[in-house]
């Protein structure tokens, strides 16, 4: 064997990667925690020392819901359908088309994320399955249309906003993946 990767293991593992960036932006979960201190996931979210799965939500919630007008949605919407360079509605016009793309395939939010279909996780993990089902065109056409369009200005206000490493770390590697120098799926094996 010569170990070089095949068309299929770059798939895979870039299907799994995304799919763990994913559930890294998700609501904290005791296996997440479990994931960062095994080091798993350190290519994800480095080494944080010492994380909490309660500082880790405190800070997830200030964040991303609030208490009032969170620093930084975690929607599409928000950032894509505003006015005059303002904040869009949660659950707007790119909300309605993010949710076209997963109705044409067929999929359908996983009853345990009760998360908008415009949210950055979930549109992470419709990458993921777009990628785990060799619809690579169909998934960049997707990625142009809708996370590219938006993700930078979100990263830059979770990166302005966040008092955490794990936060900092996570921002850095979603920023390098989808850097248009650097998204290349052999780079992802």
């Amino acid at each position: 064997m010569s170990g070089t990767a095949t068309e299929e293991d770059v798939q895979s593992a870039v299907a799994a990667k995304l799919a763990v960036l994913a559930t890294c932006w998700r609501e904290p979960t005791e296996q997440l925690v479990d994931a960062v201190e095994s080091g798993s996931i350190a290519w994800a979210v480095g080494n944080p020392t010492n994380i909490d799965l309660d500082e880790l939500r405190v800070e997830y919630t200030r964040l991303f819901i609030g208490p009032g007008e969170p620093p930084c949605p975690p929607y599409e919407s928000v950032y894509r359908d505003g006015e005059d360079g303002g904040r869009g509605p949660v659950e707007g016009p790119s909300t309605v088309a993010v949710r076209k793309w997963y109705q044409e395939f067929g999929v359908q939010p996983s009853a345990d994320h009760s998360d908008l279909p415009d949210h950055i996780a979930t549109e992470l993990e419709f990458a993921a399955y777009l990628t785990e089902r060799d619809a690579t065109d169909d998934r960049e056409q997707f990625l142009d249309e809708h996370l590219r369009v938006w993700l930078e200005l979100f990263l830059d206000q979770v990166a302005q906003e966040t008092e955490m490493d794990y936060y900092e770390e996570l921002v850095a590697t979603t920023r390098a993946a989808f850097s248009p120098s650097s998204w290349a799926e052999t780079s992802w094996a």
